[in-house]
This record gives structure tokens, C-alpha cells and sequence, in this order.
């Protein structure tokens, strides 16, 4: 079986982003893909166009490798919100952060730092720091535990704008294999939820992501995911039994049958 070459990531739909994935992304230290980056770039631009606007956040903003990208790709006015206890793996993560924030340009108007235990937030204390508007985007990298991804999903739906996406990182990873446990019981909960999409793995560290977003908009943030990301798509899909959704991979092959 033969394939046409492709590019190494889809276009993140910014030109920002595209410099920094190109010229900035590998300086700061951290385990997000490039790959994941650009789509869930490109996904922020989307939801422009589709009238989602609004503020954004990371649960587990490190040394904000992927935050900055996220933060690129918002529309002016708009707001991100980096979420972390700012304490591993040393107490000088958190100047890390803001250092990284400020030399790829993503000056302290158009961020907010907030440090602390983003389980132990209530959702009128985060949409608080939002300004009062409810998010559009929520990336939860923080603490992986079963009980910690909990908390950070109901924190995420409870603050969840109309047309919002929740992406989860490090989904079906060797070493945090309990996550998914967590994810199927909340999906289970929350029928109005549904995954979106699954952003296959770069690396073993630039692990698979899930995107989800509101039973309501999936017909409709699908049929754009087809097009915008056509060169990517795998064809099987993933089944979620019984919900389906798209993966998007740099790898689309299928396995020969000889």
C-alpha cells in the first residue's frame, strides 16, 4: 500500500502559531506534541468562525509549552488562563512559566496566572477569573490520577461555554493507564457530552489527546473537522460504543491483510 506524503502537522490556522510551533515550541520544556498543538490551534479557529468566542484555560500549564499556543491562536480581547500548583518539579516553575509566556509574546494582558489546586477551585471562582464568561476551551493536563481528572471535569462542564471543547491529555498512555476509567464513568454521567475527536500520539511523551465537545455541536463541528483535516483523518475512526468519532493522526495507514 502506497501513500501520498503529507505534511508533518495541519495548519494551526494562526500565522503566531505557526511561528512558534516552527521557531519556539521545542525551547520550552515540556511533553505536549506539535502535532495535538496545531489541531487544537486550528479547533480555536473554528470556533471563531463558528460564533464561540470568549476565554480559554489549561489545567496544568508546566512551563507553558502548549499554553503559549493556545494563547496564540485567541482572537484579541481574549483571554487565557494558565491553572497549576506552580510547585513541580521545583518552586521556580512558576517564573519558568511567565518567562516563556513574555519571550514568545504572550504579555501578562492577554494571560492570567493562577496558582493552586484547580481540583479544589468552584466554578464560580474560576469563571470569576474568566471576567464572568464562561470558557470555550478547557485543556486539562493537570494531576493524572483517576480522582484528580474527576474533579477537573466537572470543574471543566461546569464552567463550559455553548459550543465549548474540553481536550484531555495524556489519554490512553502506558503510564497513566486508570484515566480512561475515569473518562468512561464520565461520559457515562454526562450524556449531553460526547468526544469529538481523538488526536493520535506524536511520541510516547506527546501523548493521544480526546476532544470533547456538547452533544449538540458534534454534527456540526464534524462535518468541518472532515474538511479542514481530511489529509489526517484514520479511516477507521474510534469507537466509543456506541458514540463514533473521528481520529486524527499523522499516520492514516491501515493494516495490510495478506
Amino acid at each position: 500500500m502506497t501513500h501520498d506524503l503529507k505534511p508533518a502537522i495541519p495548519s494551526p490556522g494562526h500565522p503566531a502559531v505557526e511561528a512558534y510551533l516552527a521557531e519556539g515550541y521545542d525551547s520550552v520544556v515540556g511533553m505536549s506534541s506539535r502535532f495535538a498543538a496545531a489541531i487544537c490551534a486550528r479547533l480555536l479557529r473554528l470556533q471563531t468562525q463558528e460564533g464561540v468566542t470568549g476565554p480559554i484555560a489549561e489545567i496544568g500549564a508546566f512551563e507553558g509549552r502548549f499554553f503559549i499556543a493556545l494563547a496564540h491562536a485567541l482572537e484579541p480581547g481574549e483571554l487565557a488562563l494558565a491553572l497549576d500548583i506552580f510547585s513541580w518539579p521545583d518552586p521556580g516553575v512558576e517564573q519558568r512559566f511567565e518567562a516563556n509566556c513574555a519571550r514568545h509574546g504572550i504579555g501578562a494582558e492577554r494571560r492570567r496566572t493562577i496558582k493552586g489546586d484547580a481540583g479544589a477551585m468552584a466554578p464560580a471562582d474560576l469563571l470569576a477569573q474568566a471576567g464572568g464568561a464562561p470558557l470555550r476551551f478547557i485543556h486539562i493536563d493537570g494531576e493524572h490520577s483517576r480522582a484528580a481528572l474527576t474533579r477537573d471535569l466537572a470543574l471543566a462542564t461546569a464552567c463550559l461555554a455553548e459550543g465549548g471543547l474540553i481536550v484531555l491529555d495524556d489519554m490512553l498512555h502506558p503510564g497513566y493507564p486508570t484515566l480512561m476509567v475515569a473518562v468512561q464513568a464520565y461520559l457515562e454521567a454526562n450524556p449531553d457530552i460526547v468526544p469529538l475527536c481523538v488526536i493520535d500520539r506524536e511520541t510516547i511523551v506527546g501523548a493521544t489527546k480526546f476532544v470533547l465537545c456538547q452533544r449538540a455541536w458534534f454534527e456540526r463541528y464534524q462535518s468541518r473537522l472532515l474538511e479542514i483535516f481530511k489529509d489526517f483523518v484514520w479511516p477507521l475512526g474510534a469507537d466509543f460504543e456506541p458514540h463514533w468519532c473521528l481520529v486524527l493522526s499523522q499516520d492514516t495507514r491501515l493494516a495490510e491483510i495478506v
